[in-house]
């Protein structure tokens, strides 16, 4: 038997491997593919992110702070209304690109220290900017006064940061694209700073040892830019710069740019005017290149979001396909589980009500002998091993084959089924009990001396006469019972089940010839003193003989 249920669980185990093992091999897989998915997502969201803040902070380098310190220059040297409102509104339009840059930062946590740095150094310059704007408000700049050190630390820390972010783009066309931008800034921002210095070196005004610094840096990001762009040299947009920057005029004039610049060129007006002239028009030539190539970046980056959603609607579909899947999957399992402990159980339940048939007698619901036997001899084995005592209390209804006849059989079997089922609840939960035939019962309680089974006889014959039993007829009966008790120690000439059971009834019949209804302990009918002693200790009438 032990065998078929082992074979039953391997049947079991079969079933749940053939299908949770596919089953964890398509979690893996769908796992690896939605993280893979997810990652794919992030990444083109950050380039994004990263495009739209590459093409701002370009902007605000090469347009906004550059078109400030112009206009507070202008300012300087001519204080009126119409400076001061231009001046203002340069103000207001670097303030407002600075708040739309700074808000499509990625989070403080998304970005790493060195980025973080950065971005640090960039708030330090800016608060400089306002820092000299409360100064040129105050009149602290006189005439010919120059914040240009101020704003341009500025914009080559707004340069810097946007060729770190350029550096975290993963989409290769988008980095292309950045890079190029890169390139053309720094020819403008270049470009810019001399335009501007040299139309001072002309005019001799306020051009100090630091302007000519300056100069210098301007033609150093002039040089950075042009051998950046003329590294990418395949894109349409920097082959068109490369093409204007090799015409005649703008050649002359970057010859006298290094003239300036070494100091050998003599200030003249027809020179001045041609080269702030050229310089103008290439300065508006770059301001579209970077325009083109801006909007560009943020169409890449429109197309990159495209992607991404469209990757986001993968990874949606594949966790729902996945999730119904494993509800598919858990639903066959259960069923299949169901499927196999339902058989065996009903397996176990029929094996189970074979056996109880063969060990229980059907009326009472108690053990017959062969159940009773089989319990018994587990506890008798155990008794042999210890120092405990055990006994038998055998009892039977009195004047049973008088209900039978007065009130018919059926009437007799409720009459020992409501009796049984006293005793059930009377008796100890670890007593063994079984109808020993007819209207006789009979329990063995363990670790139970003679007087220990005699308290727990009279507790059961008390409950039997106390109850009132309700026939089939509509008719009440009330019952009582006979109880013989015998006991022994774990004593080798002590051992016989046999010896035990027929003290018992040899008891029983002692109480059967004391007037039935009382507790017999012994073969000895008691006195009638010794029956009063242990009714006043059980709290019923019962008798004992040790």
């Amino acid at each position: 038997m032990n065998f078929e249920v082992l074979k039953f669980k391997n049947i079991r185990r079969a079933v749940l491997a053939a299908i949770l093992l596919p089953f964890v091999f398509m979690i893996t897989e769908g796992a690896v593919l939605i993280r893979s998915s997810l990652m794919q997502y992030r990444t083109l969201e950050n380039d994004h992110l990263f495009a739209d803040v590459l093409a701002r902070g370009g902007s605000i380098a090469a347009n906004e702070i550059l078109a400030e310190l112009v206009a507070t220059r202008t300012y300087i040297n001519n204080p009126d209304e119409i400076t001061r409102a231009a001046m203002m509104e340069r103000r207001g339009a670097l303030d407002s690109e600075r708040a739309r840059f700074n808000a499509s930062l990625p989070p403080a946590e998304a970005l790493d220290l060195g980025l973080q740095s950065q971005l640090s150094d960039l708030r330090l310059a800016y608060s400089r900017i306002v820092a000299a704007r409360s100064a040129v408000d105050r009149g602290y700049y006189g005439k010919g006064g120059n914040p240009v050190h101020i704003y341009g630390q500025a914009g080559l820390k707004q340069l810097g940061l946007v060729s770190s972010l350029s550096s975290r783009i993963h989409d290769p066309v988008l980095m292309r694209k950045s890079s190029e931008l890169m390139s053309i800034l720094l020819t403008y921002y270049g470009e810019r700073l001399i335009g501007n210095l040299g139309q001072r070196y002309f005019d001799q005004a306020d051009f100090s040892a630091m302007s000519h610094e300056q100069l210098v840096q301007g033609e150093m990001m002039l040089g950075n830019g042009m051998d950046r762009l003329r590294f990418h040299s395949s894109s349409p947009v920097v082959r068109e710069i490369l093409a204007y920057r090799a015409q005649p005029d703008e050649v002359w004039a970057d010859t006298f740019t290094k003239a300036m610049v070494s100091g050998a060129l003599r200030p003249d007006k027809a020179i001045r005017d041609k080269w702030i002239g050229i310089q103008n028009e290439r300065l508006d030539f770059l301001r579209q290149k970077i325009a083109s190539v801006t909007d560009d970046i943020h169409v890449t980056g429109q197309k990159l979001s495209m992607r991404s959603h469209i990757h986001m609607t993968i990874v949606l579909a594949l966790s729902s396909g996945l999730v119904l899947l494993v509800a598919l999957i858990v639903a066959l399992a259960v069923r299949g589980i169901r499927l196999v402990a339902r058989v065996t159980g009903e397996r176990e339940l029929l094996i189970n009500e074979l056996r109880n048939a063969a060990q229980t007698d059907l009326l009472t619901g108690l053990y017959n002998r062969r159940g009773f036997e089989a319990a018994a001899l587990a506890l008798l084995m155990q008794a042999e091993y210890g120092s405990r005592w055990i006994s038998v209390v055998l009892f039977d209804l009195d004047h049973f084959k008088k209900i039978n006849d007065a009130y018919g059989h059926d009437a007799g079997d409720v009459v020992l089924k409501h009796v049984a089922s006293i005793a059930r609840e009377s008796f100890r939960s670890f007593d063994l009990l079984v109808r020993h035939g007819g209207e006789e019962f009979m329990a063995l309680l363990p670790d139970s001396t003679p007087e220990d089974a005699a308290i727990v006889a009279e507790r059961v014959r008390l409950a039997i006469e106390a109850a009132d039993i309700a026939l089939p007829s509509g008719e009440r009966l009330r019952v009582t019972a006979s109880f013989g008790c015998a006991g022994r120690a774990n004593a080798v000439s002590n051992r016989n089940f046999d010896d035990l059971v027929k003290r018992a009834d040899l008891a029983l019949y002692a109480a059967k010839a004391s007037g039935r209804n009382c507790v017999v302990a012994g073969p000895i009918v008691p006195s009638a003193a010794s029956q009063e002693e242990r009714r006043k200790a059980a709290g019923g009438t019962h008798d004992f003989r040790g």
